[in-house]
């Protein structure tokens, strides 16, 4: 099915989809996609079940969290650095955990605003913080490569829950970041 998929695509856009270049071409682009959306088969609550009983009242901040993604809208890829922070009540988490939220989400089909909807909600359903921030900053390849061809343009986006809705516990959250309030 994929390959008839891949041959229908090449004649679709003029291109001889037996040419010798192109030969093994949709095996490639399927082990690709596989990589690509490995976050389908990845359970957000089991990887942040190795949490541990630790309070703290600090704010905890993992700063600048490269991920890749792949637009829903156009299936071109998004790619930046994600920021989480959360304020903890009784369970804290592994740095690795919070990592691989980010990979588990960011390789669906997605869009930066869920993405970082998504990451927030599981910390707050499964560590019961008292608060949670995430901070995406990517470039878009849909608004580089098509539409208005914009390669220096990148969208920053947030959600907050929690605690991180008072603009004070928002604002050290952000200057943590280095970014202006």
């Amino acid at each position: 099915m994929f390959e008839a998929c891949f041959q229908e695509l090449c004649l679709s856009v003029g291109e001889d989809p037996s040419r010798k270049g192109l030969k093994n071409t949709p095996e490639r682009v399927k082990t690709l996609w596989a990589d690509l959306m490995a976050g389908y088969k990845q359970d957000p609550k089991e990887i942040l079940s190795s949490s541990l009983c630790a309070p703290s009242s600090g704010l905890v901040v993992l700063q600048n969290i490269e991920f890749y993604s792949v637009c829903e809208h156009h299936l071109l890829p998004f790619f930046g650095r994600v920021s989480v922070g959360y304020l903890p009540n009784v369970k804290i988490v592994g740095l690795g955990a919070i990592v691989r939220l980010v990979e588990c989400f960011s390789r669906r089909l997605q869009i930066q605003e869920r993405l970082g909807a998504q990451i927030a909600k599981s910390l707050q359903e499964c560590l019961e913080p008292r608060g949670v921030g995430v901070f995406c900053v990517a470039k878009h390849l849909c608004v580089a490569m098509q539409g208005v061809q914009k390669q220096e343009s990148v969208l920053k986006t947030s959600c907050r829950l929690g605690a991180f809705e008072e603009p004070s516990v928002y604002a050290e959250f952000l200057q943590s970041l280095s970014v202006p309030v």
